[in-house]
């Protein structure tokens, strides 16, 4: 038992030090790289799943949460153009539309079609990184994405219950708690803006600006867990309360670039990376044989890319061709809510084992096409 932990231990340092070189080797996504390397270092017997691994990579996927929360500009977003608003929403749902249409099409299990629409502005926040959050077409793919990362969270929540509990009255208790919290959230949210409109020095106590205890970071990090606990508490999904505490901390604090570095780092230099390699992990390579897995998977990602793809034709005058491409191929990796979605199928027996792997290599599928266009793209308009 000591040694198979020493091993994962020495693994993982290993996969979390060493990735960002394959990737740019191989010239792939670094979070690719990570559940690629996952997968075949657990089909070689170095990464064993155990309950405090787990653990780290719930967190981690939380913590992702949290970082996407924090790259979203809240301010922008209610003061964007009512066109942007009501063309996003137009998006939003020509891409369920279509993902129901396919899915029909090509007899899908209902759970399939269910995650498919589904959004997470989760990789979002890493293309960010990479193409600068300042980038029209990144600004606008937060803007459709918050919405629809919103709108996902609440589904998964009450696809979580209703595999739980079925269809009764508890849960029309869960779906009255999940909008009793969105409604205190926004209230509390209203008291604190104009608080700290009356009091601005308030924002100096909370967060220093001469600080040697680090005390912005464990703002940030007890908003973060205190939201945790409160989902907890309601039995609500977690990775809501970690993606509108990234939120809060964003909206209230977005001028401490400090802060965003320091929780940015500790994220993508950690906690985001162990959630990429669990991911990896949780694939058997050997289910790539099984007859229909990878064609299957194969299937479920176009389906969701090309969905995107057409729906992002209304986003055509806003941005321009390109930018509403590459928009639609950065909202075509919902990796942390497809996985979310497999694993409670799976467990709740709702879904065979045959789908489940089909639905996680599809995350995977999703994320090296999508991010592998979106460079493409990029480097033919330098």
């Amino acid at each position: 038992m000591i040694h198979n932990s020493i091993t994962l231990i020495l693994t993982l340092s290993l996969l979390i030090w060493s990735s960002p070189y394959v990737a740019k080797s191989l010239r792939l996504p670094i979070p690719s790289v990570e559940i690629i390397l996952g997968s075949i270092f657990a089909y070689f017997g170095f990464i064993v799943h155990n309950e405090h691994f787990n653990l780290i990579a719930e967190v981690g996927f939380l913590y992702l949460m949290f970082l996407a929360g924090m790259e979203v500009n809240l301010k922008q977003i209610t003061n964007s153009p009512k066109d942007v608003i009501r063309k996003s929403m137009l998006f939003l749902f020509l891409i369920t539309m279509f993902s129901i249409l396919f899915g029909f099409i090509f007899e899908l299990h209902l759970i399939v079609i269910i995650s498919m629409p589904l959004i997470s502005i989760g990789l979002l926040a890493s293309l960010s990184k990479v193409y600068g959050k300042e980038t029209s077409w990144i600004q606008l793919a937060f803007i459709a994405g918050v919405l629809g990362e919103v709108l996902s969270i609440a589904a998964l929540t009450i696809f979580d219950a209703a595999s739980t509990i079925g269809f009764s009255s508890e849960l029309l208790v869960k779906i009255g708690y999940l909008l009793l919290f969105i409604l205190v959230i926004y209230i509390i949210y209203k008291i604190l803006h104009i608080l700290f409109w009356w009091f601005p020095e308030l924002k100096g106590i909370l967060v220093p600006k001469v600080d040697t205890s680090s005390q912005d970071v464990r703002l940030a990090m007890s908003l973060f867990f205190i939201l945790i606990a409160v989902m907890l508490a309601l039995e609500l999904e977690l990775a809501l309360g970690a993606f509108i505490a990234g939120i809060a901390i964003s909206a209230f604090f977005h001028h401490e670039k400090a802060l965003e570095e320091k929780m940015s780092s500790l994220g993508f230099g950690f906690l985001v990376p162990l959630f990429f390699i669990h991911v990896g992990a949780s694939f058997d390579i050997k289910a790539l044989v099984l007859e229909s897995v990878v064609s299957g998977a194969l299937l479920i990602t176009m389906i969701m890319i090309v969905s995107r793809v057409f729906a992002a034709i209304v986003l055509q005058g806003i941005s321009g061709a390109k930018d509403a491409l590459r928009i639609a191929l950065s909202l075509s990796m919902p990796l942390t809510l497809l996985v979310a979605v497999a694993t409670i199928g799976y467990e709740t027996k709702l879904l065979d084992l045959l789908t489940y792997y089909q639905l996680i290599l599809a995350s995977i599928f999703e994320i090296l096409i999508s991010m592998t266009a979106i460079k493409l793209l990029h480097s033919s308009t330098e």
